[in-house]
């Protein structure tokens, strides 16, 4: 009986990882079709960064983050929304969930470039053109990602950063590139990857 359940919540699992890639690449294929220039941000940019170095070592999430500019957010509310996602706004953020029945935490969540995403933020989300082209996608460039966790700063960004760490994708090299307080955060964990 045990055993059972374990299967069960191991493939739910794994199928609840498969659904966050579908709805990814779901939401990439709605806005390349109508030509919205967009990047790959927050944990499956991650993601993508770290298999690079160790497909092992990659985390999964559960929400897709994606930056487009604010003057293009009509034509990608409309491109998402064609491809069944709906409209739903939630702490200032502008999500699209999967469907009536979605989630909102499993959403597509839109950030703008350039601008904050919280007001209380130090730094703004990059511009676009810090990013490079993945295989399937336009990901954030590391030091834009390293950025972005940094000033977001909640637990699951400094669980992402130590991921990098750990594969050797940042290290003591990177706080004197980067501005206060986001050098002293990005030390911290250098200082202390175990917690």
């Amino acid at each position: 009986m045990m055993s059972e359940m374990l299967i069960v919540g191991w493939e739910r699992a794994l199928m609840a990882a498969e659904k966050v890639k579908r709805r990814l690449r779901r939401a990439i294929r709605a806005l390349d079709g109508a030509g919205v220039p967009h990047v790959v941000v927050g944990g499956n940019a991650v993601a993508e960064w770290v298999a690079r170095i160790d497909d092992e070592a990659v985390r999964n999430t559960r929400d897709v983050d994606l930056l487009v500019r604010r003057a293009d957010f009509a034509a990608a509310r409309a491109a998402l929304e064609a491809a069944g996602f709906v409209y739903y706004h939630l702490l200032d953020v502008d999500v699209f969930i999967d469907g009536p029945q979605g989630k909102p935490s499993a959403g597509v969540h839109l950030l703008f470039a350039g601008e904050k995403v919280r007001a209380a933020d130090e730094y703004p989300c990059p511009d676009l053109d810090e990013s490079e082209r993945a295989a399937e996608f336009q990901v954030a460039t590391l030091p834009a990602l390293v950025r972005m966790k940094l000033t977001s700063w909640r637990l699951k960004d400094r669980v992402h950063l130590l991921d990098m760490i750990q594969v050797g994708l940042v290290d003591a090299t990177w706080p004197p590139r980067l501005p206060p307080p986001l050098a002293e955060r990005l030390q911290s964990l250098l200082d202390n990857p175990n917690g």
